[in-house]
């Protein structure tokens, strides 16, 4: 395959790809040590890249799917709004959803890189912020009519340093809005060292290879992983698929939530997948619209996570699928002031699913089952005043808790899977750090048996936590989808557990809450929430026996569920060791069911 690049040397290639990702793991270390909200420093909710200096994404190593796939895009509005100005030295904030960001949320720091005076390269640290100034204390706007209403600065590629020296006065106008300035600052501080040890160390790449040997790598990656891409599209039948999902409700603003759906036209003889997302509806006014960047990423994720794992993440395989959107559609065609605070999240979620759902279709052993979406309680965003610190404000978004991973056709769900933009590269808090960090008592952080969705492999189950306010008064603001809409399995699975969550008094009474919540907390009450789980994958009764017994025996299921869902038969008990698998009855009780 590789033969027909003039002048690929397979080695050097393999190199440079490898020395490239270090660099870029060597700029995430750097972000996740120095930063100060637990946010980016326990949950890592940040991704670092590199672009081209003609703007296409070179490459990610680990970054989280829906920052990095719209990293190119970023670096295009800084090259087009700096033009001839741009200038070693400098280093640009992005966060505009409407110029190639994710959402305002995400706060990405572009460092455009000249080797003997050419723009060779531009590095991306993309960090989430704890807070951005919005009118609530929270990145996520879900009931926010417009961007006016949301409230974020929004920062189109705004030079922050020039000629390696600080533009102060972007910084007074974050510091004079953003509600913990101190924290935000360290995290500003930390997202600029990361690109900026990008930098140093693709300039050390250049001086040992020399700048032509580089530019000769950059064309070959490309098209190696072009070429990588058009073999696994090889692999696929020429088929046209559709596949529909939907976002919870809520309240009165979507009283039946946001229908959505997809159609993916696979053909393997010219080596393209086109993705239509055009029949969806008109933008919604409220914070769920995507932003054309997290669409693209929603859909990729989606397609990257059905082919083959090998195939390079950049510019060079993504051009091989095409993506159609209709400008004003909820999916990707957000204009400005139309809301995207939850862009990342919610309906890319559910795109992701409804992408890899979508290749389940095509035949048994393709596609996944959908994984567990919402960001819940255990995901919430606390904010109020620390008694323990003189009464000093503090701000963060919680990861307490993850919801259930798909089952796909190999192997069940994955436990500490977050959620599907996110793919399991976010870290879960540490229970003790949230409680030095914010005044909170965790109670409880557990899985809960028998919420996986069934199948011959099972979704992750369900996790949830259960928090107490340890101030006067702590705000706690999550926007939870999957309350309504379980995740849903795929070929004959079953879908995996909705999510649920509750408050509990003083007086020990629990009052219900609904699904996207805005919330104060007296001293002394607790939340509880449980995360929605993964769907199934093939049907139940095709799931070996003895793995179900295993399940059992270590609590992923129940006795109940492996009985009346998996149809298997067990003696014994699981209190005395003596539970055991009943082949007989395992074998005439599948048999009556199937006949």
């Amino acid at each position: 395959m590789t033969d027909t690049i003039e002048g690929f040397d397979p080695y050097m290639t393999a190199i440079l790809a490898n020395r490239v990702d270090g660099i870029i793991r060597e700029m995430t270390n750097t972000l996740l040590r120095a930063a100060r909200s637990g946010v980016i420093n326990s949950a890592r909710d940040f991704s670092c890249s590199i672009c081209t200096g003609d703007n296409q994404l070179l490459a990610s190593a680990e970054g989280l799917p829906i920052h990095i796939f719209g990293s190119h895009m970023q670096a295009r509005t800084m090259t087009e709004n700096a033009g001839a100005t741009l200038r070693e030295g400098d280093c640009y904030l992005h966060n505009d959803p409407y110029s190639g960001n994710s959402h305002a949320g995400d706060h990405a720091f572009l460092v455009p890189v000249f080797v003997d005076g050419e723009h060779m390269f531009t590095t991306v640290a993309k960090a989430h912020q704890a807070d951005i100034g919005n009118s609530l204390p929270t990145t996520y706007m879900a009931g926010a009519r417009d961007q006016y209403e949301e409230g974020a600065l929004i920062f189109p590629a705004v030079k922050i340093q020039s000629n390696y020296e600080m533009v102060d006065d972007v910084v007074r106008m974050c510091r004079s809005r953003i509600r913990v300035p101190d924290q935000w600052y360290g995290d500003f501080l930390a997202g600029i060292g990361s690109a900026r040890i990008g930098e140093r160390r693709l300039k050390e790449l250049c001086d040992k290879y020399g700048k032509a040997t580089i530019k000769a790598f950059i064309q070959h990656w490309m098209t190696y992983a072009e070429q990588r891409m058009v073999a696994a599209i090889k692999t696929l039948p020429a088929v046209r698929l559709h596949n529909s999902g939907n976002h919870d409700p809520f309240g009165t603003l979507l009283p039946d939530g946001i229908p959505l759906q997809v159609s993916l036209t696979i053909d393997p003889d010219t080596g393209y997948i086109d993705v239509d997302l055009r029949d969806n509806g008109d933008t919604v006014a409220c914070g769920f619209n995507q932003s054309e960047a997290c669409a693209g990423a929603s859909v990729m994720a989606g397609i990257f996570n059905s082919i083959d794992a090998d195939v390079p993440r950049n510019s060079g395989s993504f051009s091989r699928i095409r993506l159609h959107i209709r400008k004003g559609s909820v999916c990707g065609g957000a204009v400005f002031p139309s809301s995207c605070s939850l862009a990342t999240t919610n309906v890319s979620d559910r795109m992701v699913n409804i992408v890899q759902a979508a290749f389940a279709q095509i035949g048994d052993g393709w596609g996944l089952a959908e994984g567990g979406v919402g960001m819940g309680a255990g995901c919430a965003v606390v904010s109020g005043r620390d008694p323990r610190l003189g009464d000093s404000p503090f701000v963060n978004q919680l990861f307490l808790t993850n919801s259930g991973g798909p089952a796909s056709a190999m192997a069940d769900g994955w436990v500490t899977y977050g959620l599907p933009v996110a793919a399991g590269l976010m870290y879960r808090d540490s229970v003790e750090i949230d409680e030095l960090k914010h005044p909170m008592d965790v109670q409880y952080v557990r899985l809960i048996p028998g919420t996986g969705g069934a199948g011959r492999f099972r979704g992750a189950p369900s996790m949830e936590t259960g928090y107490i306010s340890r101030c006067t008064r702590m705000e706690a603001i999550w926007p939870c989808d999957g309350t309504h809409f379980p995740a849903k399995g795929a070929r004959g699975g079953l879908p995996g557990a909705s999510a649920e969550h509750r408050l509990v008094r003083l007086d020990g009474t629990i009052e219900p809450l609904p699904n996207i919540v805005v919330l104060t907390l007296k001293e002394g009450e607790m939340v509880e929430g449980r995360h929605a789980a993964g769907g199934g994958y093939g049907h139940p009764h095709e799931r070996d026996p003895r793995r179900v017994l295993h399940d059992v025996l270590e609590g992923w299921e129940t006795l109940e569920r492996a009985g009346s869902i998996y149809g298997v038969s067990l003696s014994g008990r699981i209190d005395d060791d003596s539970l055991a698998l009943d082949v007989a009855g395992t074998a005439e009780r599948r048999g009556r069911t199937a006949a």
